[in-house]
């Protein structure tokens, strides 16, 4: 589980790594954060209109440098 969250959360398991965190913190951390990423950077929420249409699992707290990567492959579709 911890290499598939990494797969997605790379920065976000290694930050928390290098402060000590263990795996099974760490992977408590990162779980939910890694299934809404993967699913904002897979374009599932690309065509959404308003809020109203967000499903009510599509956001969790990010940092402005996860927001960042999820931006940038908005704007490479």
């Amino acid at each position: 589980h911890c290499l598939t969250v990494r797969a997605v959360c790379q920065r976000e398991i290694d930050c928390d790594r290098g402060n000590g965190y263990s795996w099974k913190i760490t992977l408590l951390r990162n779980y939910w954060k890694s299934k809404v990423k993967q699913e904002w950077l897979s374009g599932k929420y690309s065509n959404i209109h308003s809020r109203n249409n967000l499903p009510e699992k599509s956001m969790y707290p990010m940092d402005a440098d996860t927001w960042g990567e999820i931006l940038e492959a908005e704007l490479e579709r």
